[in-house]
């Protein structure tokens, strides 16, 4: 059926909206932490992959790291290694390692990647010896998660290069021990993180399961101070995954990135209606109200 005049002129409206935008944006950088369902989801990542296409054609340079913990379960639970998790943070045995790698960092170039990283390469880590698993108001109890890492150092000449050269990297968590040459595995979202904050980035995208972060009501919050955050996580509203989420998005306002978004990934097109739109979808964190 044809489109009337008023669908036509919709679309255009469309554009006029996103015309600020696409002018404020272009020649900056957005990182993309890309993964739950909107990856897990087959009939998604043909509109994901499009969307970022979309945004490169407009001039913006986007980053995007890449998660896979469903996809990691998956094999786990087929291969049937226990899994387990800490506070968000997965316990990463040499077995769980393995799949680790085969299923995020192409196990065929391990090798490879691991001498590569040695002579300096994009992400430098070192490992967390040990969490703190007990609950809040709990005695401690801590424990040792494995090859979990954390990162020490971001290669920005690597990014800056490949950017330059007209390409999108696509990082999958995972990077070399400083010390000793092991391969950790690293939480995706202080991951993406940290790349951000060295990039300088215009923006930290974090794509969630959930609409974004909500106020005491069960409200959705569109703009969120760090000091609000805070004060959040202090009081319990903001609890659970949602915590690790929104603290690794203040460190990045903290070390330079402009703005952190929390959106909900299985939403269709949820990063351009978040960047381009006046009202957004989700949550937008900000360094100061």
């Amino acid at each position: 059926m044809p489109e009337t005049v008023k669908e036509l002129i919709d679309k255009a409206n469309v554009l006029i909206e996103a015309l600020p935008y696409l002018s404020r944006f272009r020649g900056k950088t957005i990182v993309i932490k890309y993964g739950g369902h909107a990856l897990e989801d087959p009939a998604l990542r043909p509109g994901f992959c499009r969307d970022v296409i979309l945004m490169q054609y407009v001039g913006i340079n986007p980053v995007i790291v890449h998660g896979g913990g469903p996809q990691i379960e998956e094999v786990l639970k087929a291969m049937n290694i226990p899994s387990r998790k800490i506070k968000g943070m997965r316990i990463t045995d040499e077995p769980t390692m393995e799949v680790v790698e085969m299923v995020l960092g192409a196990k065929v170039n391990k090798e490879l990647v691991r001498l590569i990283s040695r002579a300096g390469g994009l992400v430098r880590a070192r490992r967390i010896e040990r969490i703190n698993a007990a609950r809040p108001g709990e005695p401690d109890n801590f424990i040792d998660p494995g090859l979990v890492g954390e990162v020490v150092s971001v290669d920005a000449t690597v990014l800056s290069r490949l950017i330059a050269d007209g390409l999108i990297p696509l990082i999958a968590p995972i990077a070399i021990d400083e010390q000793d040459g092991v391969t950790l595995n690293i939480n995706a979202d202080p991951f993406a993180a940290a790349i951000a904050a060295e990039l300088r980035a215009e923006k930290l995208v974090l794509l969630t399961d959930v609409p974004g972060v909500r106020d005491g009501a069960g409200n959705l919050l569109s703009t969120l101070t760090a000091a609000a955050a805070e004060d959040l996580v202090d009081r319990g509203v903001i609890d659970g995954g949602m915590i690790p989420k929104v603290r690794f998005g203040l460190s990045a306002l903290a070390s330079g990135v402009k703005k952190v978004h929390i959106i909900d990934g299985r939403l269709e097109h949820a990063i351009l209606l978040e960047i381009f739109t006046d009202h957004g979808i989700g949550t937008e964190l900000v360094g100061s109200g």
